[in-house]
């Protein structure tokens, strides 16, 4: 009977995360952006189901070495979070990029410098 109970738990639970949730992406430096300092890039996702994704950290169209990346978490209500950062010197004229592959949709998020 319990084994049953946790079955039918289990179950009720899954079918109610099938539901796709788009993540939301926050893109920031942990100080503000200047130009030729050392710095750290940080892409923080958050609120997204089914936990299957992927941050890539670009400069100018090419990853970013050396990354790293937080373990997959999840909040109370099963949607989870995932934080990547690397550490860059940001120069004038290069775009650096958080891309979010999320399942079989792909997004990019501009780092905007507050210079």
């Amino acid at each position: 009977m319990k084994l049953l109970l946790s079955l039918f738990a289990l179950v009720a639970v899954c079918s109610a995360l099938q539901s796709r949730t788009a993540p939301k992406v926050v893109v920031y430096s942990r100080d503000p952006g200047e130009f030729g300092k050392d710095n750290t890039l940080i892409c923080h996702v958050s609120n997204f189901y089914p936990p299957n994704l992927k941050i890539v950290l670009e400069k100018d169209g090419v990853e970013l070495e050396k990354a790293n990346q937080t373990d997959l978490a999840f909040n109370q209500n099963w949607h989870f979070h995932l934080t990547k950062s690397v550490a860059f010197k940001p120069n004038s004229g290069e775009k650096f990029i958080c891309r979010v592959i999320h399942d079989t949709e792909t997004k990019d998020y501009a780092w905007e410098p507050n210079m």
